[in-house]
């Protein structure tokens, strides 16, 4: 990465530092995210038995 002028840097810096971006966050969990697909999955899943077994395919 390309070094910068020590004005330029400052100038980078002070954007990075203003309270626009210092936003507080969740921790990220994923096994939270890996459960949330999973009801996903296994509600798709039934849906998809429920119309196959209403089409008469099972």
């Amino acid at each position: 990465m390309p070094k910068l002028y020590p004005e330029d840097q400052q100038k980078v810096d002070e954007y990075l530092q203003s309270s626009v971006h210092q936003v507080e966050r969740a921790p990220f969990r994923p096994l939270r995210l890996l459960a949330i697909i999973g009801v996903i999955l296994l509600i798709l899943t039934g849906l998809s038995f429920v119309i196959a077994k209403s089409q008469g395919v099972a």
